[in-house]
């Protein structure tokens, strides 16, 4: 990971990696924070938001995908792999995590999409959350 990456920025990377190793790999939350633990530049990344994200991300998961399946023009198990981590992540922080502008929560899923994710996975990703930040934050969404 480069350098010029914030805590924050680093901490969502090292959560999609981790939903990705659960949904994928069946790897329980220890084996998760023991793996991540020993990447080079964890240490940079914001463990408190880490840790918090990826817990509430695994403990809503059919919470959440049951608020995204709206907005999804497939099956869920037909989107891929990490664009569905990228999703439950933007959800879980749209949702759980008001005091997070919703064009930041957008942004950042959509430059690990750009990052992890297939060709046009960050412009499936936009939309989906998009969609759905209407539904979940209409006030927020309409100030100037």
């Amino acid at each position: 990971m480069s350098s010029g990456k914030s805590p924050r920025r680093r901490a969502r990377e090292f959560i999609v990696q981790g939903l990705y190793q659960w949904q994928v790999g069946g790897q329980d939350e220890a084996a998760i924070q023991m793996q991540a633990e020993g990447v080079a530049g964890f240490d940079k990344a914001d463990g408190e938001l880490y840790t918090t994200l990826l817990a509430e991300a695994r403990q809503n998961v059919e919470a959440l995908k049951l608020e995204l399946a709206p907005h999804i023009d497939r099956s869920w198990e037909e989107v891929s792999p990490i664009e569905r981590c990228i999703l439950l992540l933007g959800a879980c922080e749209l949702k759980l995590h008001v005091e997070t502008p919703y064009r930041v929560i957008i942004n950042e899923a959509i430059e690990l999409a750009k990052t992890f994710g297939g060709t046009d996975g960050h412009k499936f990703v936009n939309g989906v959350l998009d969609k759905l930040a209407a539904v979940l934050r209409p006030t927020e969404m309409r100030k100037p």
